[in-house]
C-alpha cells in the first residue's frame, strides 16, 4: 500500500462523511462535552460546599 492510496482513502472517507449529512465525529465530541462539562461543574461545586460546611462545623480546638 502507497501513501498516495492512504491519502486518497482518507479524503474519500472525509468526503462521504461531509456529503451524508454533516461532520458526525464534530457532533459527537460536541455532545461529549456537553455532558461531561457540567457533571464536573456540579461535582466541583459539591465538593467546595462539603468543604465550607466541615470548616463552619469544625470545633476551633481541633483548627492547628
Amino acid at each position: 500500500m502507497s501513501v498516495d492510496t492512504l491519502n486518497l482513502a482518507c479524503t474519500t472517507c472525509a468526503k462521504s462523511f461531509q456529503e451524508g449529512g454533516g461532520d458526525a465525529a464534530g457532533w459527537s465530541i460536541l455532545f461529549l462535552l456537553a455532558t461531561i462539562i457540567p457533571v464536573l461543574g456540579a461535582t466541583g461545586v459539591c465538593m467546595i460546599r462539603i468543604v465550607r460546611r466541615e470548616r463552619e462545623a469544625l470545633d476551633p480546638k481541633y483548627v492547628e
